[in-house]
């Protein structure tokens, strides 16, 4: 089957457009979204739709941004389609919002998007997610924890407040789609950050999934798209269910507090009251962990009482036969945490609603002294790192700097003040801190002679939450 083929089936299989629509395609300039807008190019009359070209600069690459940048338009105008682009500063906003560059980057390519289907620019966005990225969003997920939610991918059509964001390419393979453009005799641009093997993701895609191709199971990608299709539909039936059973037992879900009735959710299934529990917090703008939700639960048991601490100043107590939720006085917030942090791994810090991070990278001779600051040495460190708030008489020497100083001092420099000064992270390798956030790495720590370093970084949770049906690394 032709790939042009493949993808109007799937666009009718999920309902992904109505004739007269107007579509915008999101291009970036490389294969998978060149070859979206030269597919729905091929498919428009049969489809009855009207598209544009649209292209986000992200202030990352410079030149080569540039580049890509003039390289969509000029496709854009030889075909005849309008074409929208917008300029943001990616590298700001991850210092501003405590992002990675990867999340800041898609948090404002996002927020354009939305900001066009509001202004009724055009009434539906195409990217160029295709089933490559599909497998590889599934396995990350896999890897760093999650249930039906996680597992569920990416969706074929997410609603937004208006429109609605689609992916005609999920059917498709990444090579099938280079393939085509081979046949068209179409270019496309080369991003070298997909080969980065910094990120995560690009470690999935060029060493995890050839290697389980090719060693464990030849058609792992299908494989792994058809769970995110079981998950879908899981989820979707889940949902519906919570709606549905939250209100016998909710006694109402402001942002002040909320409570559900003991009994009759112990009863449930443990499933049931695991899913009532999310849904009916995350009512109030609080989303629980499976960690904290255990927790909660185990609270709503025969027998129980007591109290649980819950992330974002929330606090769970079961009272009178019902679980109560209710914010506590910023005096009564959490004075510590610790978490024990594998290499390579990550964990979950709910008192900031963030995750650190721990990457263990190949390193180029010439990247060693390149950015030296970012990379430690894994001799260097212990079997297991712990991830905790700083405490007093703790020292760091952040690479850089000519000596080593108490915490208190370097966060008095940056005027570090209330609640964010007493739950500041540190990453400690024995009792010597290798990693403070907003610091280089420890100087005593830093790469000498390895071959592979250690990167430690703290990646937030609310804008990859907000949009987590969506892949973080997508070619548009």
């Amino acid at each position: 089957m032709r790939l042009t083929e493949k993808i109007l089936a799937y666009v009718r299989e999920q309902g992904l457009l109505r004739a007269g629509e107007r579509v915008g395609a999101a291009v970036s300039g490389g294969a998978d979204s060149v070859a979206l807008l030269r597919a729905l190019i091929e498919l428009r009359d049969g489809l009855g739709i009207v598209i544009s070209v649209l292209h986000f600069h992200h202030g990352i690459r410079g030149e080569e941004a540039d580049a890509d940048q003039r390289f969509v338009e000029s496709l854009a105008a030889a075909h005849g389609l309008a074409f929208l682009t917008e300029r943001g500063d990616a590298p700001a906003t991850a210092r501003a919002r405590k992002l990675t560059l990867e999340e800041a980057a898609r948090a404002l390519r996002y927020a354009w998007i939305r900001k066009l289907l509001r202004e009724r620019a055009v009434d539906a966005v195409a990217t160029a997610h295709t089933a490559d990225d599909q497998a590889e969003t599934v396995l990350l997920r896999l890897l760093r924890g999650a249930g039906t939610r996680g597992l569920a991918g990416i969706y074929p059509r997410k609603k937004e407040e208006a429109g609605a964001v689609i992916r005609p390419l999920l059917a498709v393979r990444r090579a099938e789609v280079e393939d085509y453009l081979r046949g068209l005799g179409q270019e496309w641009r080369e991003d070298p950050m997909n080969r980065d093997p910094g990120h995560a993701r690009n470690r999935v895609r060029h060493e995890l999934l050839p290697l389980l191709e090719r060693d464990y199971s030849p058609g792992i990608v299908p494989v792994l798209a058809d769970t995110a299709e079981i998950a879908r539909g899981e989820e979707e039936f889940w949902q519906a269910e919570a709606a549905r059973l939250l209100p016998q037992l909710a006694g109402g879900t402001a942002a002040s507090g909320f409570s559900l009735d003991a009994v009759p959710l112990s009863r449930q299934p443990v499933a049931v009251q695991r899913r009532l529990l999310r849904a009916a917090a995350e009512a109030a703008g609080l989303r629980l962990s499976f960690h904290h939700c255990e927790q909660v639960r185990l609270l709503a048991g025969p027998g129980a009482s007591g109290s649980c601490e819950l992330p974002g100043g929330w606090r769970a107590a079961l009272l009178r036969g019902r679980l109560v939720f209710e914010r506590r006085a910023e005096s009564a917030a959490p004075a510590g945490y610790e978490y024990r942090l594998s290499v390579p791994g990550e964990v979950e810090i709910t008192e900031l609603g963030t995750v650190i991070r721990a990457s263990l990278v190949p390193l180029a001779a010439g990247k060693r002294e390149y950015n030296r600051g970012r990379f430690l040495e894994p001799r260097k460190l212990g079997p297991e790192l712990v991830v905790r708030n700083w405490r007093a008489g703790d020292r760091f020497w952040p690479a850089h700097s000519k000596s080593p100083k108490k915490v208190k001092e370097w966060l008095a420099a940056r005027r570090v003040v209330g609640a964010d000064r007493r739950l500041w992270p540190v990453v400690a390798s024995g009792k010597d801190i290798v990693w403070m956030r907003g610091f280089p790495a420890a100087e005593p720590f830093v790469v000498a002679t390895d071959e592979s370093a250690v990167v430690i970084e703290e990646v937030a949770r609310s804008v990859a939450e907000k949009d987590r049906a969506s892949s973080p690394g997508a070619d548009a």
